[in-house]
């Protein structure tokens, strides 16, 4: 049972409300480069905002969010835990799995998913254990947990094969955005919100602010500490599961590829590797900044050093990301009442302008009449801007494109400006699900309008 915040831990408690409250400026940099990567990658390749564009990116990224989540966890704690291990181990569960599911063991949703899950935790705790126990330094424990599982994945599964549970067949196609993978991905993420409003996730970021101090106010260390790890465990199973769709089959070497770029995704959303600090928001939006930056770079032909260009991409990106984070106490200055959210929806209305100038199709409006001169005619002049004209089939067509786009954009826009002054005027904990609530809706809202948008696309071809 968790225990309340005494009179003690009120410093370190604001300490911490400074560090990742609700006037949180870390996340200004991935919402910056979030929405400048998405205009140049809509420019570049305006079928990314496609349904079958949007579902293949969120087959690709899902996994790579939730492998974040799955070390945020446990580096909010501190002590510099970063699970080095966590690629690996997501290619641990995926290869035992498809083992276990070529010898007829595993092949229902819900084993597999209490398997996979079960799996990660187990791994997590024992780690918390070596840490607490034996106090090993977290860096060394999870060092030697990613050499000892890459060894272990090679052993059960010596090169990639195998086939994946039969109900995930159709869940790796991408061609739609509403799919299982975006169901899970949600589910994590409203869950991880919930998270925050609870007394444990309070603890947690107190220990991971300042340790001595949440001991002296009462925090359990212990507990907090190893309920971090299995929640970590929990995130790498669901992780896991997502790879597993993604590839429809079993790979021993493709998750240790996830332990860089997950840290790298980590820092990006504005997450402090020293602990204390760190939102699902900011993490989701790392990871789709690191997928957005291999997009936009697919779109250049860079020959056979593709690769060598995406991995120094990554590291440019992450170097001038921190070197503009020490500009934060600087911003924290001089705006001391910046909301995210209302700064992410700023963007994105203006972004949105950008989709629509990408995707519209400017030659379907036909060309200009010729203009004729004449004598002027004084009457038509004056009365012809008040007369009703006929719309064309191409201007009705529009209409039906656009209104659910510009629908969408007014609720965001009202729905943002309602939340920034109620939290203005309430505690983050008292409204933090009721924002988690809404913006859930609102992703969810914007996928059903583009999914609209696509379908009237397709009937009109049809036509």
């Amino acid at each position: 049972m968790s225990l309340p915040v005494s009179e003690v831990s009120r410093p370190v408690a604001a300490k911490a409300e400074l560090q990742g409250g609700r006037s949180n400026p870390f996340l200004l940099m991935p919402i910056t480069l979030f929405f400048f990567l998405l205009s140049v990658a809509v420019l570049r390749t305006p079928s990314l905002m496609t349904a079958s564009g949007i579902g293949a990116a969120i087959i690709v990224v899902t996994p790579l969010i939730l492998a974040t989540y799955a070390l945020m966890a446990s580096t909010i704690s501190g002590r510099g835990t970063v699970d080095l291990s966590i690629g690996p181990l997501i290619g641990f569960i995926n290869v035992t799995m498809i083992q276990l599911n070529a010898a007829g063991m595993l092949e229902n949703p819900i084993p597999v998913f209490l398997y996979c899950m079960a799996v990660g935790a187990a791994y997590q705790f024992i780690f918390a254990l070596i840490v607490i126990y034996v106090r090993v330094q977290p860096i060394i424990v999870s060092l030697s947990g990613y050499l000892a599982l890459s060894g272990i994945n090679l052993v059960i599964l010596p090169r990639p094969g195998g086939m994946a549970p039969p109900f995930m067949a159709e869940w790796g196609y991408g061609t739609s955005i509403f799919s299982p993978v975006l169901i899970i991905l949600l589910i994590a993420s409203v869950g991880w919100l919930l998270f925050t409003a609870t007394a444990f996730y309070t603890h947690l970021r107190l220990m991971g602010s300042d340790e001595r101090a949440a001991y002296t106010s009462g925090v359990p260390i212990t507990v907090v500490r190893i309920g971090a790890h299995l929640i970590s465990g929990c995130f790498a199973g669901l992780a896991s599961i997502c790879f597993t769709a993604l590839i429809s089959s079993g790979d021993p070497s493709q998750g240790t590829t996830y332990t860089l770029i997950a840290v790298t995704a980590l820092v990006l959303g504005g997450a402090s590797l020293g602990g204390g600090r760190g939102g699902v928001f900011g993490s989701a939006l790392g990871a789709l900044n690191l997928y957005m930056i291999t997009y936009v770079l697919s779109t250049f032909n860079f020959g056979a050093v593709q690769s060598f260009v995406t991995n120094l991409a990554y590291g440019a990106i992450l170097v001038i990301s921190l070197l503009l984070t020490l500009l934060i106490p600087v911003i924290q200055r001089h705006i001391r009442n910046f909301s995210p959210l209302l700064y992410f929806v700023s963007l994105s209305v203006v972004v949105l302008g950008i989709i629509l100038h990408a995707t519209f199709d400017y030659a379907a409006l036909g060309e200009a009449p010729a203009y004729l001169p004449g004598p002027l005619d004084l009457q038509a002049a004056l009365t012809g801007p008040l007369e009703i004209a006929t719309l064309s089939p191409e201007t009705l067509a529009l209409r039906l494109q656009v209104a659910p786009l510009v629908l969408f954009t007014i609720l965001l826009v009202a729905i943002a400006v309602f939340l920034r002054l109620a939290i203005g005027q309430s505690s983050r904990k008292s409204v933090g699900p009721v924002v988690a609530v809404i913006v859930a809706a609102l992703i969810v809202g914007g996928a059903y309008a583009i999914r609209e948008m696509a379908s009237i696309s397709d009937v009109e071809a049809v036509n």
